[in-house]
């Protein structure tokens, strides 16, 4: 037995059992041993047939496994560390290079190292890198203006955080405080970050340690069709199954005085599910009889992502009340914040300040960043090759037995792998399709309950060519475990 095989053997429960699929979930290994990456094909203009600089990685996993959790999650069967990109590719610290197909989870919005950001940094970082937000800086104040006039929020501020799971602290503390209650909805599997919290929020056992929470929280059917008892109805009759979910929820399992919902229009580490159009805006209409406010968490959608809206929120016919954002706006610059109108956000009757959010090196390069996406139309290119790329997916795959579904909207595309009886998770498939793609020189995501759903988000600046070719090696990679 491999090194490979005997870990995954240890560390891998039952198979079978729900507790195995969340372990196997965290570990990111696959069971099988994958068949050697010179089995598949490699251009050379890909990923070099031998590494530039063997061993790096192997000593540098054994310094992470010394210093940092068990618990953080790498993927791949042997981690790989990227320290050099441009566009949509990168390059490992062997020596290797790839295709950027998640950049960094969604982060990488308008591609590695562009110019007209890297620029408006080393501009920024010259002059001065932190202040703290007891005094005026001027590329805070410029970025929150750009942000609140393009919110579709009426009479909106802007708090600045350094990421996501701080935007959806501060967006709970916010509406509770407003509410004067502490009682939230959520949706199954959802995921809105990792602090306390956070996690509280979050319907997605495989990414929730602990069920204490500071809130009261009930979740309610989302947009996960796949899976649904109510996956067989029509869009109207699945969206009215929910909202009726939704009813029965408050009134059996609430006193009644919400604080609010929290929602993604787009479920990203759910495996980028897509509920149907206006599904949030019936969900809103029955918050608004409660008086509860609507928090659409724009993590992951924001900045165009979803090709057709520059805010996921505008599929569903509803202005929320207000928004989180972060990852894509700062193109791997640490910032977040939230979006709301000015009666919530002034409601604090408390001293607040924020050391690191909205400082001026992240908010100088998120404003370069965010510029550079509008004047370039990355957002009309990301819904141009995003529908294309969803579409030839759909066609590649329908005979495949591996693949239950494909779903997506713009740039942010998911395929749910499935075992030969079309429906259960098969969560080492996907584990091998990571594996097998990484070899193929494309880097892609996870996601999922039980982490079997693929993830493919790159670059909303990624060109047909680099689509075509990655899409080439997902192809290369699915026929190879569907022929079993």
């Amino acid at each position: 037995m491999s090194a490979t095989e005997s870990l995954a053997a240890a560390t891998i429960p039952d198979p079978q059992s729900v507790a195995g699929r969340f372990q196997r979930r965290r570990t990111f290994i696959a069971v099988r041993q994958l068949p050697s990456a010179e089995a598949g094909r490699q251009p050379s203009d890909v990923i070099p047939a031998t590494s530039t600089s063997p061993g790096v990685h192997a000593g540098l996993l054994d310094r992470h496994r010394a210093v940092l959790p068990s618990w953080l999650a790498l993927y791949y069967q042997h981690p790989i560390e990227l320290v050099d990109g441009e566009g949509c590719w990168v390059s490992d610290a062997e020596g290797r290079r790839y295709l950027d197909f998640f950049g960094g989870i969604l982060t990488t919005l308008s591609g590695h190292n562009v110019p007209a950001v890297v620029e408006a940094i080393r501009d920024q970082a010259g002059r001065i890198l932190h202040t703290s937000t007891l005094y005026l800086i001027e590329p805070m104040i410029e970025l929150a203006e750009e942000i609140t006039s393009r919110s579709g929020i009426p009479d909106a501020k802007v708090f600045f955080t350094t990421s996501g799971t701080e935007a959806t602290d501060a967006a709970l503390m916010l509406a509770t405080n407003y509410r004067r209650s502490n009682q939230v909805l959520a949706l199954r599997n959802s995921y809105h970050g990792r602090s306390f919290a956070a996690m509280g929020v979050t319907g997605n056992r495989s990414w929730s340690a602990s069920n204490f929470s500071p809130l009261s929280v009930h979740y309610v059917h989302g947009g996960y069709r796949f899976r649904s008892p109510f996956k067989d109805l029509e869009d109207a009759d699945y969206t009215a199954a929910c909202v009726n979910d939704l009813r029965d929820v408050i009134a059996y399992q609430t006193a009644g005085d919400l604080a609010c919902m929290i929602a993604e229009p787009v479920q990203g580490v759910g495996g980028f599910v897509v509920p149907p159009d206006g599904f949030l805006g019936a969900m809103a209409e029955v918050l608004r009889d409660h008086g509860a406010l609507l928090i659409s968490d724009e993590v992951q959608t924001g900045w165009g992502r979803t090709g057709e809206h520059f805010w996921g929120y505008e599929a569903h016919g509803v202005v929320p009340d207000l928004l989180t954002f972060a990852k894509g706006l700062g193109n791997g610059l640490a910032i977040g914040g939230v979006v709301a109108r000015a009666e919530i956000m002034d409601a604090l009757d408390a001293n607040h300040i924020s050391t690191f959010g909205g400082n001026p090196l992240a908010t100088a390069g998120a404003l370069a960043n965010l510029r550079y996406m509008l004047e370039h139309g990355l957002q009309e290119n990301t819904k141009r090759v995003g529908s294309r790329m969803i579409e030839e997916l759909r066609n590649a795959t329908s005979e495949m037995a591996v693949v239950g579904e494909v779903r997506g909207r713009g740039l942010m595309i998911g395929l749910e792998l499935v075992e030969p009886d079309g429906y259960e998770p098969a969560s080492d498939t996907a584990a091998e399709v990571m594996e097998l793609t990484r070899s193929g020189g494309l880097l892609i995501g996870r996601g999922g309950l039980y982490g079997n759903c693929l993830r493919i988000a790159p670059p909303m600046s990624v060109s047909d060519t680099e689509a075509d070719r990655g899409l080439e090696i997902v192809m290369e990679a699915l026929h190879r475990v569907d022929r079993r």
